[in-house]
């Protein structure tokens, strides 16, 4: 795939076709559309996405040996972030260019990551993560004030609007946007992330860290630089952190014995290079560091390929254990040297011709005067010789024979496949390529610059006759080798530990320090104690809404306390309930009592006209008890804490303080409308938007459907978390069959009689259960089919459905619910998302916006005409989370705790059992040792009678020393062990005859 868009882009670039523009209309007012833009800049970038993304797919092909699960997730990653890049760099808008920018930075972090089981590749990818991601919120930041001071929300609009220096915070929002742009090209000091990610396998290294990713901060540094550059503080930011990260990253090349870290801080320290060139904004040095951009992409991918096949032949990329590798690869070497003297800048290679035309364009730049020209301009010198240092100490410390003899890793290693070195010898080519013809690159970049400067028919060149840039490079060459040479002179200088710190110990101490003060500041606020939460909670809820009340204009405030005496008489049963539950120290009764209250509000929706929320309420209200009781169950019956009436009575005024205040503020809100609601509208649209009468469920699957979406969503997330604290390490998924309702032998429910709480099950339950069952399920088929125009929905018919499972688990347990749905409730979970999704991007395919929504009718015998909206698939997906969910927690809290008690039961009769034995035991052995004391009486009176017998004791265990019993669980604890087994037994014969 990307090489079939490198060719359209090629293609687009030689027919000059570069307007290509695109947009789809998404929340226009928050500046959200979907804008697209094909220019020069862009098409420049998708060469180098495009091209080297499918080099190194190719490389690939080689590089890993089999083929195993991780690695097909790996190669759609890559392709994603190929995809990723390549929108980011055709994103016309700034905030669609922000999402992409994040979507290659979890992309990265994915690919990093690709050996999770490795420490250093977890801790190098969250790095990673955390350095790119905290840049890109921090230029979102700097996007938006940007927007909002200038109004200017797209990169086509940069260049048509005037007066940059003069905008207000335009300094504050530069610098926002452009430490986002650094800390994605790894410029100081956010560089150490870019070492630390060559934990990567060398695919990885060799797109997203030299041809890709970090290409990112350039593409937008040299997409503001033309316009910016008239901005004071401009210059004074991006060009001395580019010299500087330049020089340090050179520096720190020098230093490394791993062949991949002598290429990571390269590339910090060409990616400072670039940066601090572009930032200029002129011609002549964009068209030389635009051109250095292309031919970085091309020698360090190549690089990092070389020393991923390296690895891979060798298995190793330490320099001391690699010597004499050029007698064995002679063609890799060829081509690392190619690539190598083109970073170095040695002709007539590409990287010559661009380090030439970098040099020119500081020595005659315009913006540049004085002190800061030379300033530049000796930085880069001295950065080129660290750069032509590090070049050869890469191929000398690679193949490189080292005190005259081959070592053991290069002797044993096998022969580089061509499947590892096509794809690098393809970029040593256009490197050479390029370096004969730099024209066609020129002409290339010229398409872009012409666009944005006018023609003027510069151009980059081989050969620019004798001056003084070729004096300079001469210089740099001469100066570099002799570096190289001489490195045991810089070893001094090479200290374990830096001179000026070490920025990834930083990092690691800022996250100790981040970690602590969490730490502290959740002992301070979070102390464990449930009733100081509530009263902060409900303090902050007084003051802060009274304030607002107090200080507020609002005088004229109504309400109507009643419409009917009904409503009086729900109110005083919620009242009653509320304070009957304050009291009652019963945890059962307290759930009982509670739940009046949410009856009683369903009370009060029916008489407001409201049925089908009266409807759910009921529902989910009977739901939550039955959950709360098979939580209840595993609990002592009664709260054994009581509060001092003191403290009491002082929760009595908060709850009567919170209570009014609730009642003010919302009589306060009913009347600070000052225009007519929107929900008398709500059944016209209904009728005409949703094609159906009941306005609450059409506007649940239908007007508001993405809130319905999110919400089913947080159910299912809700659900697998309940599962995964009751199943903890354990696996939760089943297996899943046909479920059935047969009669097993004289029951009247589907399970087997296995058990003697199976046989002690009440005879009414099981024949209420097998007639109600049916009954709720074709009821709960009622609620989903008439959803649309009646009470119901996939929302009650699913909680009907649910309420029917659940009784079929408390008549029969675990077996019975088996057999009702032997299905995994996850998977009833994913196909209701799949229905919900299906209804979202469906109506995608036909070119409607997402969950747009369709109607149709049939007419069925007997019945009539039955409407059938697309919303109802929708609502499918609702009713089959709602099953779902029910049968999950069901199984976890109800299921999995009976089978954890049965196991716990079982394994105390056991111990009981044991004990039993034991004791057993014990007294057959005390009595073997007091018939042997009473015959070794008798023999000892025989032997003073003859004086001949002898008699031999037996060595016994004294029968009033016992063993220790084992520490036991409940309060049986201390009980004999034929008490602990009559306990056990009755125990289990109680709770038979309970249930």
């Amino acid at each position: 795939m990307p090489a079939g868009g490198f060719i359209w882009v090629v293609q687009q670039m030689v027919s000059g076709n570069l307007d290509h523009k695109a947009s789809i209309e998404w929340m226009p007012a928050a500046h959200l559309n979907l804008d697209f833009q094909l220019d020069g800049l862009s098409a420049l970038f998708s060469l180098i996405i495009l091209g080297v993304g499918a080099l190194v797919l190719l490389y690939c092909w080689g590089y890993f040996d089999t083929v195993p699960l991780r690695l097909t997730l790996f190669g759609a990653q890559m392709t994603g972030f190929a995809t990723a890049m390549y929108g980011l760099v055709i994103s016309d808008s700034l905030l669609l260019m922000y999402v992409f920018w994040e979507i290659t930075s979890v992309l990265s972090f994915l690919l990093v990551a690709y050996y999770g089981e490795r420490a250093s590749s977890r801790r190098s990818a969250t790095q990673a993560l955390m350095i790119t991601a905290a840049g890109g919120l921090a230029m979102l930041v700097g996007i938006i004030i940007l927007g909002r001071q200038t109004g200017v929300w797209h990169f086509s609009e940069i260049a048509t609007y005037d007066g940059w220096a003069q905008t207000p915070y335009i300094t504050v929002a530069l610098c926002l946007i452009l430490a986002g742009a650094l800390s994605k090209s790894a410029n100081i000091p956010l560089h150490f992330w870019l070492p630390g990610a060559m934990a990567a396998p060398t695919p990885v290294s060799a797109y997203l860290h030299s041809a890709a990713m970090v290409k990112a901060g350039i593409y937008l540094v040299a997409r503001l630089a033309p316009e910016f550059n008239e901005v004071s503080s401009w210059h004074l930011v991006v060009i001395p952190i580019g010299l500087m990260t330049m020089l340090l990253g050179g520096w720190m090349a020098l230093k490394q014995i791993d062949l991949k870290l002598v290429l990571a801080y390269g590339t910090v320290s060409q990616l400072g290079f670039i940066i601090g060139v572009m930032a200029i904004g002129s011609r002549e040095a964009m068209m030389a560091a635009l051109a250095l951009t292309f031919a970085h992409s091309l020698f360090k991918a190549t690089l990092f390929m070389i020393v991923g096949a390296i690895d891979h032949a060798t298995g190793t990329r330490e320099i001391p254990k690699l010597s004499g590798l050029a007698r064995k690869e002679p063609l890799v070497f060829v081509l690392a040297i190619i690539s190598a003297l083109s970073m170095a800048g040695i002709p007539p290679l590409f990287g010559f011709v661009t380090k030439e035309a970098i040099i020119e364009a500081v020595m005659h730049e315009d913006l540049l005067i004085g002190m800061p020209r030379s300033l530049m301009l000796v930085a880069i010198i001295i950065g080129s010789v660290l750069t032509m240092a590090y070049a050869l100490r890469f191929l000398w410390g690679a193949f490189g024979t080292k005190n005259g003899e081959t070592s053991g890793a290069v002797e044993k290693m096998h022969k580089i496949e061509p499947k590892l070195w096509i794809a690098p010898a393809i970029m040593s080519a256009l490197t050479i390529f390029f370096g004969l013809f730099p024209k066609f690159m020129s002409d290339a970049i010229n398409l872009h610059l012409d666009q944005l400067y006018g023609e003027d028919g510069s151009y980059l060149a081989l050969w620019h006759g004798f001056n003084i840039a070729l004096g300079i490079s001469t210089v740099i060459i001469i100066a570099g080798c002799f570096v190289h040479w001489q490195r045991h002179l810089l070893k001094p200088f090479q200290g374990e530990y830096a001179a000026l710190g070490n920025a990834d110990n930083a990092y690691d101490a800022m996250l100790v320090g981040l970690r602590n003060l969490s730490l502290r500041i959740t002992a301070n606020t979070q102390r464990g104690s449930l009733q100081l939460n509530l009263t902060t909670i409900f303090v902050c809820l007084i003051l802060l809404p009274t304030f607002a009340i107090v200080f507020g204009d609002l005088t004229n405030v109504r309400m109507i306390v009643a419409e009917n005496a009904w409503q009086f008489f729900a109110a005083f049963i919620i009242i009653a309930a509320a304070v009957a539950a304050t009291i009652t120290h019963n945890r059962l009764s307290g759930v009982i009592i509670v739940g009046i209250t949410g009856y009683s509000l369903a009370f009060i929706f029916a008489l407001h006209g409201a049925p089908d929320l009266a409807l759910t309420q009921l529902l989910v209200e009977t739901i939550i008890m039955v959950l709360f009781m098979l939580v209840l169950r595993k609990m002592p019956p009664n709260t054994e804490w009581r509060g001092e009436p003191r403290h009491n009575r002082l929760r009595a005024w908060l709850a009567i303080a919170v209570g009014l205040l609730t009642i003010i503020l919302t009589m306060f809100a009913v009347n600070a409308r000052t225009e007519q609601s929107i929900s008398i509208h709500m059944p016209d649209l209904a009728q005409e938007i949703g094609h159906g009468a009941n306005a609450v469920n059409v506007l649940l699957v239908d007007i508001r459907a993405w809130d319905t979406f999110g919400e089913i969503t947080v159910l299912v997330i809700a659900a697998t978390g309940v599962a995964s604290l009751i199943y903890r390490t354990q696996s939760f998924t089943r297996e899943s069959r046909r479920p059935t309702l047969r009669v097993t032998g004289r029951r009247w429910l589907a399970a087997g009689v296995e058990t003697e709480q199976q046989l002690n099950r009440s005879l009414m339950v099981d024949v209420s259960t097998r007639v109600l069952f049916p009954s709720m399920i074709a009821l709960s088929l009622y609620f989903f089919f008439t959803g649309h125009n009646a009470p119901g929905g996939g929302f009650a018919g699913g909680l009907v459905a649910a309420l029917a499972l659940i009784l079929r688990y408390l008549a029969g347990g675990r077996a019975e619910l088996e057999e009702a749905l032997p299905i995994d409730g996850g998977r009833i979970m994913g196909a209701g998302l799949i229905f919900s999704i299906a209804a979202a991007i469906g109506p995608m395919l036909w070119g409607m916006p997402p969950l747009a929504s369709a109607y149709g009718s049939i007419d069925i015998p007997l019945v009539g005409s039955v409407s059938l909206p697309s919303a109802l698939v929708f609502d499918l997906g609702v009713y089959l989370v709602v099953i779902g969910l029910t049968l999950h927690i069901l199984h976890s809290i109800g299921g999995k705790l009976d089978e954890e008690e049965e196991i716990r039961k079982q394994r105390a009769r056991d111990r009981a059992r044991s004990l039993a034995r034991k004791n057993r035991q014990r007294k057959a052995k005390a009595k073997a040792v007091a018939a042997a004391q009473t015959t070794a009486g008798a023999g000892t009176s025989s032997a003073d009678t003859t004086g001949t017998a002898e008699i031999s004791m037996p060595t016994e265990v004294p029968p009033h020393k016992e063993e220790p019993d084992p520490p036991s669980q409940g309060p049986t604890a201390n009980a004999s062990p034929v008490s602990k087994t009559l306990n056990a037994d009755n125990t289990d014969n109680a709770e038979g005859k309970e249930k």
